[in-house]
């Protein structure tokens, strides 16, 4: 029996898994935050509280798990002292108030680091007052084991972690004014790290001793969970935004930090990136319909006339950067339910450009291509991204962070030599869709339409555009 324990931004939920995937547990507890402007904090207490309430439901009727895993939103950080305690609240991965570090520490808002500097500038302290930088599933992982444990390199990625190296680059953090003390040790993902106690046993219903295996971020624990862990395989999770994450023998190189390298415990690398369109920009555009009923409409207009470029808020990050970047229509639709089709649409045609993008720059892309997210829900829409994409798409059963930290506890526990042996046994597909050439045909003209849009606007750099044109024409002779 293994259990994962995934930490949302909405909820956390808990899984306990058989040897063959069967899940035999299950469990969730809200969380709520706090959001204003571009704030957003959680309570590193809530945490533990929804945890605790998540794990007793998981094991209210299935024995004991052998092991666990960890996995939290990547980039979220907090300050603790020496022995895993909160000082400061949970700042969440969008929290974006750490724009000037960022520019300091040359990395992204969403990444963690900028949001040390401006924790520590924001409540005055140091390493010298005992303070340590804590992920969000670190501080979960000291109250199970009643210790710090170190942390894991997959989260620690963004805040500043060299993977090639498997060190923290403590002479650039010198530069940035950040003592070596600062922060956590550091193991590779699916390391045994230590046991859940005694204290936490009474509140959590797991059994004192069961082993701590070191976790992943969601991200990757969904890419687990699909199954997609040989080299050139790819999980797309779509949900209120688009994540790509594949498996490459090599990290993919990206000078513009749209694409980013997470590694395996196997030593492969799993390079990725994060879109801002999704679900979200049909739940802005719909508040409250039925998705099913509009599927339903929308097959009218397959293809839509209208071409859509569907980002739920500003600013986009993959395939490009463009903090100015807002969603738009190009065309009127004459109802809603072509409105539907052309977002539906639009965000396969964007999933379609990132993967362009990412043979742009060399990734191996052309082995099992799996679809994960709420928006598997939806048949009709995995059916026309398969369509829109051209190549087969592989839906999972079961497909839960949740899951994929099972997996991962499983191979940490040394059920299994390697990680893809464990997910071979544990994940189970639900069913493959292939493509019809003739409905990929129709998507050719959009496609290019909405490329050359965002090379208009600027944000779309010109070798990206002219490479999505060269393989559109391939694809379509």
């Amino acid at each position: 029996m293994w259990m994962g324990i995934d930490l949302g931004t909405q909820s956390v939920r808990a899984v306990v898994a058989g040897d063959r995937g069967e899940i035999l547990g299950s469990g969730s507890a809200p969380l709520a935050g706090r959001r204003d402007g571009v704030r957003h904090e959680q309570s590193p207490l809530d945490w533990w509280t929804a945890v605790c309430a998540a794990s007793r439901q998981a094991l209210r009727d299935c024995p004991a798990p052998r092991a666990l895993a960890v996995c939290a939103t990547s980039g979220t950080v907090l300050l603790g002292d020496r022995t895993g305690r909160p000082l400061t609240p949970g700042v969440m991965y969008d929290d974006g108030r750490a724009v000037t570090e960022a520019v300091t520490a040359r990395t992204p808002p969403s990444w963690a680091l900028p949001k040390v500097m401006w924790l520590l500038k924001e409540y005055g302290a140091g390493a010298g007052d005992g303070v340590r930088v804590m992920h969000q599933a670190d501080l979960v992982l000291a109250r199970l084991a009643g210790t710090p444990l170190p942390t894991d390199s997959s989260h620690a990625l963004k805040t500043g972690y060299d993977l090639e190296r498997d060190a923290w680059p403590h002479r650039r953090f010198g530069k940035l004014g950040l003592p070596d003390g600062l922060f956590p040790d550091v193991v590779r993902p699916g390391r045994r790290i230590g046991e859940v106690g005694r204290a936490a046993a009474e509140e959590t219903a797991i059994p004192a001793g069961t082993l701590l295996v070191s976790g992943m971020t969601d991200g990757c624990a969904a890419q687990i969970a699909s199954g997609s862990l040989t080299v050139g395989s790819w999980n797309s999770v779509l949900g209120t935004t688009l994540v790509l994450k594949g498996v490459t023998s090599s990290p993919v190189a990206d000078r513009s930090g749209v694409v980013y390298n997470h590694r395996a415990p196997d030593g492969l690398w799993l390079p990725g990136g994060a879109s801002g369109v999704g679900g979200g920009a049909l739940t802005a555009a719909f508040p409250g319909v039925d998705p099913a009923r509009m599927d339903a409409s929308a097959r009218a207009y397959e293809p839509a006339r209208v071409v859509a470029y569907p980002l739920a808020a500003p600013g986009e990050r993959f395939p490009f950067v463009a903090p100015g970047a807002t969603g738009f229509l190009l065309g009127e639709p004459a109802t809603d339910a072509e409105h539907w089709a052309a977002l539906l649409t639009g965000v396969g045609l964007v999933e379609r450009l990132c993967l362009d993008y990412l043979d742009l720059l060399g990734a191996q892309l052309y082995d099992r291509l799996t679809l994960t997210g709420g928006a598997v829900r939806s048949g009709y829409w995995s059916r026309l991204r398969a369509d829109i994409l051209g190549r087969p798409v592989y839906i999972p059963r079961y497909s839960e962070p949740a899951l994929g930290m099972a997996v991962l506890a499983a191979y940490g526990a040394r059920a299994t030599t390697t990680l893809q042996g464990a997910a071979g046994r544990m994940v189970r597909l639900r069913h493959v869709l292939r493509p019809h050439p003739a409905r990929t045909a129709w998507y050719t003209e959009p496609y290019l339409t909405l490329v050359d849009e965002l090379e208009r606007r600027g944000w779309l750099p010109g070798p990206v555009a002219a490479h999505a044109r060269t393989r559109a024409q391939a694809q379509a002779s």
